[in-house]
């Protein structure tokens, strides 16, 4: 394999991803045995829609590593016995891309808005992400009776209320879907959550991440004694900016301005080398 993310353009629309190659879950199964369960009724206690975010991008083998070292530091959210959970998102944006060129160009105060489906748990949410120049996220989200891929009264009411953008002029832009494991902390308000066998689709042009883990440590305020932050130092991995919605329209949109991704691309593309050369 080369540097490249894996794409290819098949004849299927979104959001059928079922013919992509994926990576192994049976072993994160059987990890994720290991911990403590968490309801999702539970979780309500760690939504932290204000919070700080701290990523991660590596290979899922290293993730591997580094949750078989913390099997007592967490909960893991379970749903119906199920600990791998799937997800599947729209990201709407504007006709000429101005919420993914806000964020290529490094703005602040940027907004993303998208619907996503908890599939195992057959919710939908409309979602405004603001990330502030003051570094935090703050989450605004609507429940919808499925995923919305366009905008009625209701939530173009929403979309008003908590982005700038006309949501007149917003449309889907990008699918995606993958699986998510989420971890509370046993010891502090941090959530955990860790994404894999991510999947992108723009019409009939599609790619795909596969050995890639996402992980995202979401707390109230940056505290470096977090469990997961510390066995990412003592890894040798170090935080990184990444978006799915950007990394996704970069990967399938020609026309954007993307230089500013390129690291992050490369990135990924040397890791995905790195975890079929294990």
């Amino acid at each position: 394999m080369n540097n490249q993310l894996y794409s290819y353009a098949p004849s299927q629309v979104p959001p059928n991803f079922s013919d992509f190659p994926t990576v192994s879950i049976a072993s994160l199964e059987a990890l994720m045995g290991r911990f403590d369960p968490i309801s999702l009724k539970e979780m309500d206690g760690v939504a932290l829609l204000n919070r700080t975010d701290t990523k991660y991008v590596m290979r899922t083998s290293q993730l591997q590593q580094a949750l078989a070292q913390l099997t007592t530091r967490y909960r893991v959210l379970t749903i119906a016995n199920q600990r791998l959970n799937h997800y599947q998102t729209v990201y709407f944006d504007t006709p000429d891309l101005a919420l993914y060129t806000r964020h290529h160009d490094g703005a602040k105060n940027r907004y993303k808005v998208r619907s996503r489906e908890y599939v195992d748990s057959h919710l939908s949410f409309l979602e405004v992400k603001f990330k502030t120049n003051k570094n935090r996220t703050i989450k605004s989200r609507m429940q919808t009776p499925d995923v919305v891929t366009e905008f009625d009264a209701g939530t173009a009411s929403f979309v008003h209320d908590h982005c700038p953008n006309d949501p007149a002029l917003l449309g889907p832009k990008l699918w995606n879907q993958f699986i998510r494991i989420t971890l509370v902390s046993k010891q502090s308000v941090e959530r955990l959550t860790l994404d894999i066998n991510l999947e992108f689709q723009r019409e009939q042009a599609r790619m795909g991440l596969p050995g890639i883990a996402i992980a995202e440590v979401k707390q109230e305020g940056f505290d470096r004694q977090s469990d997961f932050i510390q066995q990412m130092r003592g890894m040798g991995v170090r935080p990184s900016s990444f978006s799915k919605y950007c990394m996704g329209v970069a990967s399938l949109y020609d026309e954007v301005k993307k230089n500013n991704f390129k690291p992050q691309m490369l990135q990924v593309g040397k890791l995905m080398q790195g975890e079929v050369m294990q």
